[in-house]
């Protein structure tokens, strides 16, 4: 029992290593960090050194949180100033502009692949959204120069187009197990604001409650940046189980906290950074096992 732990710690505490390493060779050559992490993965799986691993509820789980920790520190992040001139282009991008890339992706796949209309929609609605992680790190760290509204857009629109996705892939299982409608459109539509409400509400109220509690309790500086990601979880779970979007919750909690007065800011700050590569790492590691 012990040889297998110790030998899951030596082999995870070394592909970590091998991953913080390979960001000298990318931020030497320009390469695509995210790309390597999820190449060094693959690398480590069973077709390179041979590491079985195929549990997708522990991938799933251990990602959704790794995203949850990424999402809040892009919201604690964010100028509220740059919130309020993106939200609406920002919003009918993780809308609209889902639905959009889905519908043409799906005609792609049904004329490129010759799936039916139903499976070709639901290939559509898993890659319809962007990836929150990537789009984070290239603003971030990638040293992409773009306008701040612009750059705000994306982050928004990237940490809030997973309801949307979530809602077409559901839809479209339900359409295909049953050979019918599926979900009607009124109660997609109601699922979709339910979801995009319960989030949006729960994570105000969870900024509120982690600076009020931040700031009342005269707690040890080094402590704060544990307390704050273990009450941003607390947020992101609640509000999943609440039957809302966990990951838009994480983002507007951060956001909220973000633009309030803290104690141990700094502390705080320097601690998420580290988080959240170390959330980047492990989430394309897993991805690529």
């Amino acid at each position: 029992m012990l040889e297998g732990i110790y030998l899951v710690t030596l082999v995870g505490t070394l592909l970590v290593l091998v991953a913080a390493f390979s960001s000298l060779l990318a931020f030497r050559f320009g390469a695509p960090l995210l790309l390597l992490f999820l190449g060094i993965g693959l690398l480590a799986g069973v077709d390179g050194l041979g590491i079985d691993f195929d549990n997708a509820g522990v991938a799933y789980f251990v990602c959704s949180l790794a995203l949850a920790v990424i999402l809040f520190d892009s919201g604690f992040g964010t100028a509220v100033q740059s919130f309020r001139q993106a939200a609406w282009p920002a919003l009918t991008l993780a809308t609209v502009g889902v639905l959009l890339t889905s519908l043409f992706f799906g005609l792609a796949a049904r004329l490129l692949l010759g799936f039916s209309w139903l499976e070709s929609f639901l290939l559509g609605a898993i890659v319809g959204s962007t990836d929150a992680a990537a789009v984070f790190f290239l603003l971030r760290i990638g040293g992409i120069s773009i306008r701040e509204k612009v750059r705000a857009t994306l982050e928004i629109e990237s940490g809030s187009n997973d309801p949307m996705a979530i809602f077409l892939t559901i839809a479209l299982v339900e359409a295909i197990l049953a050979r019918e409608g599926g979900t009607s459109g009124i109660g997609f539509l109601l699922d979709f604001v339910l979801q995009m409400g319960i989030g949006l509400i729960a994570g105000y109220g969870g900024g509120v409650m982690i600076v009020g509690l931040v700031n009342r309790l005269n707690m040890e500086r080094g402590l704060v940046p544990i307390f704050v990601i273990a009450l941003a979880l607390l947020v992101f779970s609640v509000t999943g189980a609440l039957g809302g979007s966990g990951f838009l919750a994480a983002y507007v909690a951060g956001l909220y906290a973000g633009n309030r007065q803290m104690k141990a800011a700094p502390v705080l700050r320097r601690f998420q950074d580290g988080m959240t590569w170390l959330a980047q790492i492990i989430m394309f590691l897993i991805l690529g096992l």
